[in-house]
């Protein structure tokens, strides 16, 4: 058995449009705020009661990154595999914080949207499923693979 395992999963919406910064080495880092709802009817009351949990997701996988920048919007539905990560920073008072985060690193993570194609996000069955070595069509049918070069066909 392996001595340990870090590994997220999460599906749900994102909070606000992707953000994309280049770095001067000429990489680039795609950030996401992906908010996962749980609901539930409560025992004493009867009311409905819904829990909000937002995570920080930061995806350093170059054609993970073209995709979330082209196609990912505020709202879109997407399943994220990656691992969490923390890591130490300065704020403007040179105070030390730390920020853990879902990462998505070539080869190691996967990216699946799941609204429709047609960009309705009322939760259509297509999904487009991205990994770090290249993406194939979710849903019914068989999938077809394309190297990290070829252009994602949407």
């Amino acid at each position: 058995m392996a001595g340990s395992v870090n590994k997220v999963i999460l599906i749900g919406n994102l909070g606000q449009d992707p953000e994309v910064r280049q770095f001067n080495n000429g990489g680039q880092v795609c950030n996401l705020r992906i908010a996962t709802s749980e609901n539930w009817k409560d025992k004493n009351s009867g009311e409905r009661r819904e829990k909000t949990e937002w995570h920080s997701v930061a995806i350093f996988s170059e054609p993970l990154v073209r995709v979330a920048q082209n196609y990912l919007k505020k709202g879109s539905k997407v399943y994220i595999e990656g691992q969490l990560e923390t890591r130490k920073w300065q704020d403007k008072d040179g105070n030390d914080r730390y920020s853990t985060e879902v990462v998505l690193r070539p080869y190691r993570s996967e990216l699946t949207m799941l609204d429709s194609r047609g960009g309705d996000q009322m939760g259509g069955g297509y999904g487009q499923q991205i990994s770090g070595g290249g993406a194939d069509r979710g849903g019914s049918g068989g999938g077809q693979n394309f190297d990290l070069d070829d252009d994602i066909p949407f």
